[in-house]
């Protein structure tokens, strides 16, 4: 392992720990990504993802790497192949999220500096992914893997790996599902989509992240 890769490593375990949200901003434009990101840093979010099926993800990201890199990992999210998660680390990004399991983009990014989060839905996947090195767990959809599937799960993975159901996720449910085990939440629609003005996209960021204190507390 590279020292650029502890680091990094570090870095994620910090960002998981203060706020482990990850903003998924699908179908966000280049042209308003720096004032998008703006409003989450404010907000507290510290890892941002563009889906690459967004327009031009790789701009997007490369934008906010550039604007935000020192208070977020920023990255991408839909990696489905090796040539899109490179793709990603050469924009800046250092996040890579992908709804599936690949094994040929865990080989393919388990050498670079970069954050590995794939999508599973069963042990088997979960353990795969981790004996090739993902930091993170998606949990997707989550609307599959209610709190008690997320508190089985837990029961027998790794405690140092995060876990993140993604999928349906709102600010009155997540405290079920922080105390099944879950260490933190991917967030999509219900934060952003295109056309949401910065206003209400503030006062959402705003309300998850209330929720997501308060249902920390609530489950300490």
């Amino acid at each position: 392992m590279t020292v650029q890769q502890s680091d990094l490593q570090a870095r994620w375990q910090q960002c998981v720990d203060a706020m482990p949200l990850i903003a998924i901003l699908r179908g966000v434009q280049p042209t308003e990504a720096l004032q998008v990101g703006e409003v989450l840093i404010e907000a507290g979010f510290t890892l941002i993802e563009v889906p690459l099926n967004s327009p031009e993800p790789y701009q997007s990201i490369s934008t906010l790497a550039d604007a935000y890199g020192g208070q977020a990992l920023v990255g991408a999210g839909t990696v489905l192949t090796p040539e899109q998660a490179h793709q990603t680390l050469s924009a800046g990004g250092k996040l890579i999220v992908a709804p599936d399991f690949n094994e040929a983009v865990a080989e393919s990014v388990a050498e670079t500096e970069s954050i590995y989060c794939p999508g599973v839905a069963t042990p088997s996947e979960a353990f795969k992914a981790i004996r090739l090195g993902a930091n993170g767990l998606k949990l997707f959809p989550a609307e599959m893997m209610p709190p008690a599937v997320v508190k089985a799960l837990r029961a027998v993975l790794p405690p140092q790996v995060a876990v993140f159901p993604v999928g349906g996720i709102n600010p009155d449910n997540m405290a079920s599902y922080l105390a099944a085990g879950a260490s933190g939440f991917g967030i999509g629609s219900a934060l952003y989509k295109p056309g949401k003005s910065l206003t209400d996209l503030r006062a959402s960021a705003q309300q998850f992240v209330q929720a997501y204190r308060s249902s920390q507390l609530a489950c300490n």
